[in-house]
């Protein structure tokens, strides 16, 4: 690297996942990540290409997205061909951190959430491994030593505190969330 050339090291966050193709037309399924499809996926937004590697690939721009079943169609502009974009099947979507929003008290990205230790009665039970989003709210899934890992809704009663500075999330096993007590 010569003196004038300055490293750049930016962090992203994974927002879809490119499952298939849809149709001749360049449009591509996307299983979403986010909570924020709307946003991630509109008009004109830059997304991160990463190939199966995790390696950066290129910027992409939205050029059109809608919604079918369970995935987002999207189709990257200039690219309007199902030649042009089938190399990316099995490719990451991702935002570079730099353009995520503020979010509102108590709205928190998945990727402040991974990672957390999660507590009941002061005893660390496991660490979230990942958010799963089947349907009225997401499960977070909790890795246990020992154990099968636990899927814990993400309601009020379940969920008592969130404590990012502190790496830590305080809950509450209702009856019936831990079938190995």
């Amino acid at each position: 690297m010569d003196r004038n050339t300055k490293e750049v090291i930016m962090n992203y966050f994974n927002v879809g996942k490119i499952v298939n193709t849809q149709g001749l037309q360049g449009e591509m399924r996307v299983l979403s990540v986010t909570d924020f499809a709307e946003e991630r996926f509109k008009k004109g937004s830059v997304l991160a290409l990463f190939d199966e590697k995790d390696q950066f690939v290129m910027d992409v721009e939205i050029a059109n997205h809608r919604k079918a079943k369970n995935f987002d169609i999207i189709k990257f502009k200039g690219m309007y061909y199902i030649n042009d974009i089938e190399k990316y099947k099995g490719y990451s979507l991702k935002i570079a951190e730099e353009k995520l929003t503020d979010l509102e008290d108590g709205e928190f990205y998945y990727h402040e959430i991974i990672g957390l230790d999660v507590y009941e009665n002061d005893q660390v039970i496991g660490q979230i491994k990942e958010i799963l989003q089947p349907g009225a709210n997401d499960v977070w899934v909790v890795k246990r030593k020992g154990k099968k890992d636990l899927l814990l809704p993400y309601i009020p009663p379940v969920v008592l505190n969130i404590d990012i500075p502190n790496n830590r999330v305080d809950v509450e096993l209702l009856e019936g969330l831990d079938d190995e007590n």
